[in-house]
């Protein structure tokens, strides 16, 4: 019989334990029996196991009533944790959907393995509260969406994005595990909870308060917030669609909660304050700033581009800065407001890059020229898309309009009951009207442009407009409907006091 500790730890990684046998599954079933069928089969079969992998795990978390904390928060499962990780297993699951018929390398089963291997990462990264495993959490996700973003060798766009994104993440690794490094030489703790009990008595000595920008910069890197976000447009450009949209969504969603745990959990005495009227040192000025360049960089950047990748690339850019504003509030309403938020972020960004890839495969390429005509071609596809870059820019009733008002309104709220954040909340509402001006030209040339005389009909796959307006659906509902979502958000936030 099992020890009760061994017991709580199987519990705690099953969803992780569950991924990892669909790995050996997925490659066992591709390599072995199906490594001679046609590859439109072997797609289906690879794509459908790791999608079974991804539910039953969602299952699991989502009937789940566990509430496990192994040793130095190695690793803890609670309701916000289980919440957490079943966004992302279902952000996962629908982007496994749509590779089944957009990926075109023949490497079928490697690349669903990849993706369920780069998924155990993210689970690791918003389950654990020990600064050891956050790291490893996130190495294993780093190397996976290396690996990702070079898939299709064919291409030297792909292969260039990969190096980049390798150089770039090699050193923002080094940076945080550095930061990590004199933190931990601070503290003598991992324990995200010890070490903000340590760093209270001690006070913010100057090891700790290098070891805090270090650490920022690390994280900086994952989110793609100026001035580390470098690798953004590039990797968006260059990789293959599956993998970008998976990046761009899923892979956000646990950089910021991850982001969020550290700073507010065991950094949370070094925090300062970044309202107008009593600004602190600390990691919310550095954040406030870093929030501030990213908004008017990534929309004013955003304006100038031709093609749709590096166009979303930007305006996840100018996201993040919008998503910081969950961090740095010191409402704690704030932080579930960045759940919502982040979540059908990523839903909408899965959707675009999903017709990125529809305009790719009929059209050629990803110029804006290219969506001419598009809703002539194909009404369905187009009304979807339409939706998607509604949400992204903040359009009612859709569930992106809700999340910049949730978070916006919470952000203005904080403990003092004084709008200390206004200036940046102010400068947040000014970027998201410039932002209209690039979504509106992306939708122009969707429902408005007419097709030039020698342009490809399009034409879709018969599964891809089926799950495009399942995620269409899902963002009109929760912009509807918000409550449905965030009922589940603030109990959760509650019992973990976050």
């Amino acid at each position: 019989m099992l020890e009760p500790l061994y017991q709580d730890i199987f519990k705690a990684f099953l969803p992780e334990l569950i991924l990892a046998g669909t790995v050996l599954f997925v490659l066992l079933f591709d390599l072995g029996w199906l490594s001679d069928a046609p590859m439109a089969r072997r797609r289906t079969v690879a794509g459908g196991l790791s999608f079974l992998g991804c539910l039953a795990a969602f299952f699991l978390c989502f009937r789940s009533q566990l509430e496990i904390r192994l040793s130095q928060g190695m690793l803890n499962v609670d309701s916000l944790s289980l919440l957490l990780v079943s966004v992302i297993l279902v952000l996962t699951g629908i982007s496994i959907l749509l590779a089944i018929e957009s990926l075109e390398s023949p490497h079928v089963g490697e690349f669903f393995s990849i993706i369920l291997l780069a998924t155990i990462g993210l689970l690791i990264l918003v389950s654990s509260e020990n600064m050891l495993m956050i790291f490893l959490g996130m190495e294993l996700t780093s190397l996976s969406l290396y690996i990702l973003t070079a898939f299709d060798k064919r291409r030297v766009q792909s292969i260039e994005a990969a190096l980049k994104y390798f150089l770039f993440g090699g050193l923002s690794a080094a940076v945080l595990l550095f930061g990590l490094s004199l933190i931990y030489s601070t503290t003598g703790e991992t324990d995200l909870k010890e070490v903000y009990w340590i760093l209270i008595a001690k006070g913010p000595l100057p090891i700790g308060v290098l070891g805090m920008i270090m650490v920022i910069a690390g994280f900086g890197f994952k989110i793609a917030a100026v001035p580390f976000h470098l690798w953004a447009p590039e990797t968006y450009e260059g990789a293959p669609a599956p993998s970008a949209a998976f990046i761009a969504s899923v892979s956000k969603v646990a950089g910021f909660m991850v982001t969020a745990k550290f700073l507010l959990v065991g950094l949370f005495g070094m925090m300062g304050s970044a309202a107008w009227y009593l600004i602190r040192p600390g990691w919310a000025p550095i954040l406030a700033v870093m929030a501030a360049f990213s908004m008017v960089l990534g929309n004013f950047a955003a304006i100038r581009q031709v093609g749709l990748r590096r166009l979303l690339a930007y305006s996840a850019i100018a996201h993040s800065g919008y998503m910081l504003l969950g961090i740095i509030s010191q409402n704690s309403g704030a932080r579930g407001a960045l759940i919502y938020y982040v979540t059908t972020y990523a839903a909408a960004m899965i959707g675009a890059f999903a017709v990125v890839h529809l305009l790719e495969s009929q059209r050629g390429n990803d110029r804006l020229s290219s969506l001419r005509g598009l809703f002539q071609s194909s009404p369905v596809t187009s009304l979807c898309f339409g939706v998607f870059i509604f949400s992204l820019a903040g359009i009612p009733p859709l569930a992106g309009f809700f999340g910049k008002f949730y978070l916006f309104a919470e952000a203005l709220e904080p403990a003092s009951g004084v709008f200390g954040l206004f200036w940046l909340v102010g400068l947040a509402v000014i970027t998201s009207v410039v932002s209209f001006y690039y979504y509106l030209k992306v939708l122009k040339q969707v429902f408005v442009m007419e097709a030039m005389p020698d342009t490809r009909s399009f034409a879709t796959p018969p599964f891809t407009p089926f799950i495009l307006v399942l995620i269409a659906s899902g963002i009109l509902l929760l912009g509807c409907f918000p409550h449905w979502f965030t009922r589940l958000i603030e109990p959760a936030m509650k019992a973990h006091g976050f």
